[in-house]
């Protein structure tokens, strides 16, 4: 029997957790399982952060969780300059992120570029550490991620965000 692993995604003041998140959608709103056709990210602005974690809610047959890579398939469009940032990284790993309400603008340690393609190693940890496991249930770091475009970006990118840990039995 396996881990059961979701993803939780954290909004609001005084943050209120949402499990198992059906979307990781990005627009002018920093709700969970956002409509991008209801809150657009309009051109030369940023979207709302995503603050997300891993969430081990059983161990099932495993004995640990570890190894979390995440990153994106897909275009993030034409027309302009656009960027997914992040603060998850395989080298310099700026340690456990503490949750603040989601803005729309730069956030510090959240400046690098999301992969497109997946990493070669861990790059988003558990308390604190790239090498960091959970034995029980519990949740990872936050993984901090938003995107950014400029004055000529132009509306239609899709893309995928991909989550993938390691199960020890």
């Amino acid at each position: 029997m396996a881990a059961t692993v979701s993803i939780a995604e954290s909004n609001g003041a005084g943050e209120t957790v949402t499990a198992s998140i059906t979307n990781t959608n990005m627009g002018s709103n920093e709700s969970v399982n956002l409509n991008p056709v209801t809150y657009p990210l309009t051109p030369n602005t940023r979207s709302y952060a995503k603050y997300q974690r891993f969430n081990v809610t059983a161990m099932g047959g495993a004995s640990s969780v570890g190894n979390l890579k995440v990153w994106r398939t897909g275009s993030l469009g034409t027309g302009g300059t656009h960027a997914h940032v992040t603060n998850a990284r395989t080298t310099s790993y700026g340690g456990a992120a503490t949750y603040a309400t989601p803005v729309n603008t730069a956030i510090t340690g959240a400046d690098q570029a999301m992969p497109t393609s997946e990493p070669g190693t861990a790059n988003l940890g558990i308390a604190g550490s790239l090498s960091g496991t959970l034995t029980a249930t519990g949740y990872s770091d936050y993984l901090i991620h938003q995107l950014t475009t400029d004055a000529s970006a132009t509306a239609g990118s899709t893309s995928t965000m991909n989550y993938q840990y390691d199960e020890t039995a």
